[in-house]
């Protein structure tokens, strides 16, 4: 598919274009990505360091935080160099790297929040059969089913956009190459672009989130069901940490991407964005080691080993 554009760069606008503005939100937009970066990173050795947490819930715990960190990479770094640098442009191959990587990464949340929703769902409704229905080798499949899709996905976008013109060097309303932004700058046709958005975008955003409310319908209607005192709440604590990430995750990118047009604005899309690819991989960290016993033991056990081997 040959590229058409005779233009070698574009220019991003950035979260904001007022200058007093910049070096404040350089420094909130740091200590915000190396806070994600350091808090995932914690998350990632305290599960690998842990035999007690070489469970599948954790396996795929592990997974989100490694995509957490790619997402908030593909799209913050280069706004911060843009920022430090004065340069607001990205050339037109960097500009298709980027929305690569971020739509693969901003997928593979969405999937992998899916799976990990079938996980509890196999764990709670299914117990005796729990070891055998998620063994080693079928989360292995399923967490190479979710990369084989996210990329197929990505790449499908990334090579549609490639095949378009753009004949100028125009400002990308946005602080990096999302697809609608740049689809606007265009002077090709780009209906099939907007109804290949429609279709696969609406389709890895609606399918991952029905399969995670249909899973919690059965969680709820068998914890329910539970006739033994506390073992009903016992059993959904093991949930909170996931749906309390679902509820965030899902509620930035509906902002984002469902917004009605008599609502949304240039300004109100960034914002959103912004919740998405940033607010939300810094916060999951938390929920997670804040709401869950095993992980903030086996974080504490992993910084109490670390200064003790320091000292």
């Amino acid at each position: 598919m040959e590229n058409q554009s005779s233009v070698s760069e574009f220019f991003l606008r950035g979260i904001s274009e007022l200058p007093d503005q910049q070096q404040l939100l350089f420094g909130i937009f740091l200590c915000m990505y190396l806070i994600t970066l350091t808090g995932n990173v914690l998350i990632i050795l305290a599960i690998g360091s842990d035999p007690q947490l070489r469970t599948p819930m954790y396996f795929f715990l592990a997974n989100l935080s490694f995509v957490d960190m790619g997402l908030i990479s593909s799209t913050v770094t280069k706004m911060l160099v843009n920022v430090q640098t004065k340069q607001h442009s990205i050339s037109y191959t960097g500009c298709l790297t980027q929305m690569y990587f971020f739509l693969m990464f901003g997928d593979l949340d969405s999937f992998l929040l899916a799976v990990m929703a079938y996980d509890r769902y196999v764990a709670i409704c299914h117990p005796l059969h729990y070891s055998t229905i998620m063994s080693p080798r079928v989360c292995v499949l399923l967490l190479a089913l979710c990369w084989v899709l996210t990329n197929t996905v990505a790449l499908t976008h990334t090579l549609l956009m490639a095949r378009l013109s753009f004949c100028v060097a125009g400002e990308i309303a946005h602080f990096f190459c999302d697809i609608t932004p740049v689809l606007k700058l265009s002077c090709s046709d780009t209906h099939i672009n907007e109804w290949t958005v429609l279709a696969l975008g609406g389709t890895v955003l609606i399918v991952p989130f029905i399969c995670i409310v249909i899973s919690y319908v059965y969680i709820v209607s068998a914890i329910l069901r539970v006739r033994a005192p506390g073992r009903g709440s016992k059993a959904f604590s093991t949930c909170s940490s996931h749906l309390c990430v679902v509820c965030v995750f899902y509620g930035t990118l509906f902002s984002a991407y469902l917004c009605p047009p008599s609502v949304a604005s240039e300004e109100k899309d960034i914002a959103a964005a912004a919740m998405y690819t940033v607010v939300t991989p810094m916060l999951n960290p938390f929920i997670y080691s804040l709401r869950n016993k095993d992980m903030k033991g086996s974080l504490k056990r992993l910084l109490s080993h670390r200064r003790s081997f320091s000292s």
